[in-house]
């Protein structure tokens, strides 16, 4: 292989040496070349204005669509690029140093992706791939509901109607990347066939709910103090009307037991992602900006072993985060091989969310501390790290992940599999 060819395959460094070139190959390696080249030109240098104006990031979002990366997770089978996890994961990390929002509107469409091809009836799997792979069609999610718990996902109703048809009611909340998706999956409940066939699995329903439909409305009304860019709002549904073809949970299939870990896996890799892109940020702002302490006796920031220290520790916490994302990516790639057990699987998925919230919040809160007060001028936009990490640190307690990998630890036992673990 010539040194040119070598180069057409390298994925940049994300971080000089620390977090260096990943060589990539073949179809996926180009449409990854092509994603970081549009991140770096086009999508990084918005993200803190993107940040302030909230709202969904229409124009970064039809820019990733232009380089192909919808298909990546598409089955070969159905004509897509079917990229391993790990490198998804190395994707999703690479999106979120440029903008943690845009990454996680990606996520959720990676993960449906993955989702819905492994449990679909085989015509929807065809027009769905049809649809991703030559329309570029990206989906979005509009499942979680404000139930007295936050796994109660059973209160948005189907109710059958004629000629194959069902009719969805209900209201859905932190539904991202709905308001911005050609196709929304809307989780809904059809009580009349749980009944008939005597099991609520039977009537758990997951559509693709074009955009446009009468009586789907998205209230824009996201306020949260992070991943203000994700429009991860409200939307409710008033008798919007589905055909059933368009139903991706077959009532027969087998669903997938690690749905939950690959979750939790991609938020690990974007909560890396905000503490590489913190990292980079102050290392980037050190040397030119940042004065240095007159105690030092130095001439520049850059030169105060104190902020070396510093760096150096979130660097290598984050060096940790990263490889503990880059196993479970393995790991879950393996699982779905036969050769590793669920269990494997699940205590790389919850390390990693662990590692990586503690390295993310620590990289975002305390790198700045480097940059000095002038870092914290509203321009450099700092703040956005932290505020995006605490807020998709959030999303579920990793205090839960620490639990149940000690109770693994000291019995042996082993997590079933639920929507979180």
């Amino acid at each position: 292989m010539t040194d040119a060819s070598v180069q057409d395959t390298l994925l940049p460094p994300l971080l000089r040496d620390l977090f260096p070139a990943r060589q990539v190959h073949g179809a996926v390696g180009r449409v990854m070349l092509r994603v970081q080249h549009v991140l770096d030109t086009e999508i990084a240098a918005g993200a803190a204005g993107r940040d302030r104006a909230g709202g969904y990031p229409h124009q970064a979002m039809a820019a990733l669509k232009a380089t192909g990366i919808l298909a990546l997770a598409v089955p070969c089978a159905w004509g897509g690029l079917g990229m391993a996890q790990d490198l998804s994961l190395e994707l999703m990390l690479r999106i979120a140093v440029a903008d943690p929002a845009v990454a996680q509107i990606y996520k959720v469409h990676d993960d449906l992706v993955r989702e819905i091809f492994a449990c679909a009836p085989p015509d929807l799997r065809q027009r769905l791939a049809h649809r991703i792979v030559q329309d570029h069609a990206i989906l979005g999610m509009a499942v979680a509901e404000n139930g007295r718990t936050a796994d109660g996902f059973l209160q948005t109703l189907a109710r059958p109607c004629p000629n194959g048809t069902h009719a969805l009611s209900g209201r859905k909340i932190y539904a991202t990347g709905a308001s911005g998706a050609d196709l929304v999956a809307v989780s809904s409940f059809d009580p009349v066939r749980a009944q008939q066939a005597g099991s609520i699995r039977a009537g758990v329903r997951m559509d693709l709910v074009p955009h446009d439909a009468p009586g789907l409305v998205f209230h824009h009304d996201w306020d949260r103090m992070g991943q203000r860019a994700t429009d991860s709002g409200t939307v409710t549904l008033e008798d919007v009307k589905v055909k059933d073809q368009w139903n991706a949970l077959d009532p027969d299939a087998v669903l997938p037991l690690h749905v939950a870990l690959r979750f939790q896996a991609g938020f690990s890799a974007i909560l890396t992602g905000i503490g590489i892109g913190a990292l980079r940020a102050v290392c980037a702002f050190v040397p030119e900006r940042a004065r240095p302490w007159g105690a030092a006796g130095v001439d520049s920031a850059d030169q105060d072993p104190y902020v070396r220290r510093l760096l150096g520790e979130i660097g290598a916490d984050l060096f940790a985060a990263y490889c503990s994302v880059m196993h479970a990516g393995t790991m879950l790639d393996r699982y779905e091989g036969g050769q590793a057990s669920r269990n494997a699987a699940a205590m790389a998925a919850s390390a990693a969310r662990s590692v990586a919230t503690r390295a993310a919040l620590r990289a975002a809160a305390d790198a700045p501390a480097a940059a000095g007060a002038r870092g914290t001028d509203a321009v450099n936009g700092l703040d956005r790290y932290w505020r995006d990490a605490r807020t998709l640190s959030l999303h579920d307690p990793v205090d839960w992940k620490n639990a149940e990998i000690g109770r693994h630890l000291l019995t042996g036992w082993e997590p079933e599999p639920g929507l979180y673990q």
